[in-house]
């Protein structure tokens, strides 16, 4: 049986993509289910809190933490996941882009941890797991905003590691570079299905992967960051 066996876990944008991942891996692991996503969707997975949740709403996280509790009857691991993309220069970047990039990879990140936090610290411990990005150790061309956003959670992150170490709760920023899903795929967001760089990407398994190896670390110690590439990726710094 898994050493996460009968743990409690809240997932933000879980209804696709790296949270869809994630969750599925967890409940594999017979960890127990909340689900956070626009859609609501349980993914099929039996006993799993599914609620509409729009993270750059505090009260609608609010409410899926909560509801997660009640149901499960605690709360040991936060996945924030959640996140938008939009690409280009930065001139040319639609501001409804930028509002929803700052809100969600910002705020929804904050307003999870909040929620989830108080939840944890009555537990006695647990993880707090930031899927974050390379765009958040790095500055990227055409990635501004989105390196802005993704450099705050990054920062909120290692910040929240000094706050909550003393409660027993370990907190980690997993910063995968290109990751193949339809992130970003929407119309004006700068990337298409058709897209040659994707063939050379990373799935959302290999994520998913990453996020069970920081939450399966013996206790005694933490991951800080973890910062994975794809092989058909340059590096930076």
């Amino acid at each position: 049986m898994s050493e996460l066996a009968g743990r409690v876990a809240v997932v933000t944008g879980a209804s696709r993509g790296i949270g869809a991942a994630v969750a599925h891996r967890l409940a594999a692991d017979g960890v127990k289910l909340g689900l956070a996503s626009r859609s609501g969707d349980d993914l099929g997975i039996e006993g799993a809190v599914a609620l509409p949740t729009d993270v750059r709403d505090r009260a609608q996280v609010q409410v899926l933490v909560d509801a997660t509790v009640e149901r499960h009857g605690g709360l040991d691991i936060l996945v924030a996941n959640a996140g938008v993309g939009a690409y280009g220069p930065l001139v040319d970047l639609d501001p409804v882009h930028l509002d929803e990039m700052i809100d969600t990879n910002v705020k929804g990140v904050l307003y999870a941890a909040s929620a989830a936090v108080p939840h944890l610290i009555a537990r006695g411990g647990g993880d707090v797991v930031s899927v974050a990005s390379e765009a958040g150790r790095r500055g990227l061309p055409n990635e501004a905003v989105y390196c802005a956003s993704k450099f705050a959670q990054v920062g909120f992150t290692r910040a929240l590691d000094h706050e909550l170490r003393p409660h027993g709760i370990r907190c980690t920023n997993v910063c995968p570079g290109g990751v193949a899903t339809d992130f970003a795929m929407d119309e004006g967001r700068g990337r298409t299905p058709e897209m040659p760089e994707l063939e050379g990407m990373m799935r959302a398994d290999d994520v998913a992967d990453a996020v069970l190896y920081v939450l399966t670390r013996p206790r005694g110690h933490r991951i800080l960051e973890l910062a994975m590439r794809p092989m058909t990726e340059e590096s930076w710094g």
